[in-house]
């Protein structure tokens, strides 16, 4: 019922910036939650944003400070804004819609901070 499609990653400079784009295929009235999360080659999934019931935003301890959420409902699209980035910001990233007991992902999109 709906495709996330993701963008935006890439190889960066230590302190550089990427942001990352997740376009829905339907609007996202209905969506209850988004979020970004990470997985990094042998490392678990984390979860790197999010925007919960009530538009509250939470950020990983790792990230606070250097990433920003955030969404345009007008264009179906969630955001991701990293700047600051360390080697250790490498790994897959992928954005993940609710609706009530549905969860949509996206393909991920490799964002790779070089030395």
């Amino acid at each position: 019922q709906v495709q996330l499609v993701e963008s935006g990653g890439g190889v960066v400079q230590p302190g550089g910036s990427l942001r990352l784009s997740c376009a829905a295929t339907r609007n996202m009235f209905d969506i209850y939650s988004e979020a970004w999360y990470r997985q990094a080659p042998g490392r678990v999934r984390e979860l790197v944003a999010a925007i919960t019931p009530g538009d509250n935003i939470n950020y990983a301890d790792a990230v606070k400070g250097r990433f920003t959420i955030s969404r345009d409902i007008a264009k179906n699209t969630l955001y991701l804004q990293m700047s600051a980035l360390k080697p250790e910001d490498g790994a897959v990233y992928l954005c993940e819609f609710r609706d009530g007991p549905n969860e949509y992902w996206g393909q991920g999109t490799q964002a790779t901070g070089s030395a």
